[in-house]
């Protein structure tokens, strides 16, 4: 199985996303930046509603335009989420290759 380390390719992504959700736990890419990648699901970021609608052990996976922000927030992201794990999306947004899938 997929290791759930602090940053993924998208490739470990899509990976752990099949893995893990044979398990039954999901693994949801968030769109931090309002933003949504082309031909990927993922939801807004919310604390709130991703607290209501995910359940505990969920493994977050956050992005931004290149993936540097998203490293250096990923700290700040584990401490509102201390039940899920969190994780950066290696090269965030601009690196997302839409026919992998």
């Amino acid at each position: 199985m997929t290791e759930i380390k602090d940053e993924w390719t998208q490739e470990e992504f899509l990976k752990a996303k099949e893995e893990y959700g044979k398990k039954g736990i999901d693994v949801v890419l968030v769109d931090t930046i309002l933003n949504p990648i082309e031909g990927a699901e993922s939801v807004t970021y919310n604390p709130y509603e991703m607290k209501k609608n995910y359940k505990e052990g969920t493994v977050f996976v956050f992005y931004y335009d290149t993936g540097k922000e998203t490293k250096e927030r990923l700290d700040e992201f584990k401490k509102k989420f201390p039940s899920y794990h969190c994780v950066s999306l290696k090269g965030g947004r601009g690196y997302w290759r839409k026919y992998r899938r």
